[in-house]
């Protein structure tokens, strides 16, 4: 097929439509319950009082807002595929934003920026605080400022809100790659993305991943428990063909998400027994790197360590093969070149898992 015959074909599978709406639209349709935010996204965009403020300013000047993506569902309510933060910002200043358990959040309050210093404590309307309340004027300035809405119709393809979500929050981005599937796996199956949550959140997996802070705050651990799925089992055939893994995980990730014969039940027990054995085993050392010099494990969590020993021991014990000596055999890795010429820095992931994949599972498999 030539380049323009894929041109034709792909944008009929993408139908749009878009038009300017006025803040009040904008609020109308949030209170009628016509527009789907994905509260459960406000613990992924980070943006501060300040970048809020700065939001604010810019419609009282006139300065043009980028438009608002939005996915029309069959229902005919409208997804929030791109611009979450900036209606969050607006119905946040107005008041009337609530988080995911339907309650009010506490409206926003302003800071004086460069041009517009008297914003200073200002905020929509308060009866109790009139003179630092806007005024009807600067309300009506709000109120008929304009955004523009580009709307992916429901007859398009059904997963191109998806593509263009991934799209406009990657790159750029203040997510990190796993916060975005997060966003992605709400608006796609929303149950999955609970049930991957409890994953991460068994205490087995935690004590032996023992990530700090702001790896948890990015939804790493999410990732990780989403990779030992996607991974542990992976047929050793698809290992020369991942390409770039990010894009692999995450369209993986998505096939997963909608497999009405994906077995939850039977993932988590692999899951939990995997982990529960390590933490018997190694604990907080699981993932740590081994000195055989010094003969004890130091240092913070290594990926290539996990996907190692975690995935060797899943696969394994998904085959029903006994796994035992797990402490001596992640000591044993660090001595064997097969790892540790595939595990330094500088090796991407593309060519580091077909490698250390098979390795792992070869290490762990008791039937040797």
């Amino acid at each position: 097929m030539s380049l323009e015959n894929e041109v034709s074909e792909k944008r009929k599978e993408i139908r749009t439509d878009g038009y300017a709406m006025s803040l009040s639209e904008w609020v109308s349709l949030y209170e009628s319950k016509e527009i789907d935010i994905h509260p459960e996204f406000q613990r992924f965009f980070r943006w501060s009082d300040v970048q809020k403020t700065n939001l604010i300013e810019s419609i009282l000047l006139g300065i043009p807002i980028p438009p608002v993506f939005v996915s029309q569902r069959k229902d005919g309510i409208w997804d929030v595929v791109d611009g979450l933060q900036r209606l969050s910002t607006i119905y946040q200043f107005m008041g009337v934003l609530k988080d995911e358990n339907s309650n009010n959040i506490r409206p926003l309050t302003l800071s004086g920026t460069k041009y517009l210093p008297s914003l200073e404590g200002k905020f929509w309307n308060n009866p109790e605080d009139p003179d630092n309340s806007f005024s009807q004027e600067l309300r009506l300035i709000i109120k008929r400022s304009k955004i523009n809405v580009s709307i992916i119709l429901k007859e398009s393809d059904e997963t191109a809100k998806y593509d263009l979500f991934q799209r406009l929050n990657t790159g750029g981005s203040d997510l990190s790659p796993q916060e975005v599937r997060n966003c992605i796996l709400v608006m796609l199956n929303k149950e999955f993305y609970t049930w991957l949550q409890s994953l991460a959140s068994y205490s087995a997996f935690q004590e032996c991943v023992a990530l700090s802070d702001r790896p948890i705050q990015e939804s790493y651990d999410l990732e990780l428990a989403l990779r030992f799925i996607i991974f542990s089992c992976i047929d050793a055939s698809e290992l020369d063909q991942l390409g770039d893994v990010g894009i692999f995980i995450t369209e993986r990730m998505r096939s997963i998400a909608i497999d009405p014969d994906f077995d939850q039940a039977d993932w988590e027990s692999l899951f939990k027994r995997t982990f529960d054995l390590l933490q018997n085993s190694l604990a907080e050392e699981s993932f740590k790197r081994y000195s055989i010099e010094k003969q004890k494990f130091t240092g913070g969590f290594l990926l290539s360590q996990y996907e190692v020993i975690a995935y060797g021991i899943g696969y394994n014990i998904k085959a029903g093969n006994p796994v035992h000596d797990v402490k001596a055999k992640a000591e044993s890795i660090w001595s064997d070149n097969r790892y540790t010429d595939w595990s330094g820095s500088g090796i991407t992931a593309t060519r580091r898992l077909p490698r250390i994949l098979p390795f792992g599972r070869e290490v762990f498999n008791g039937s040797n």
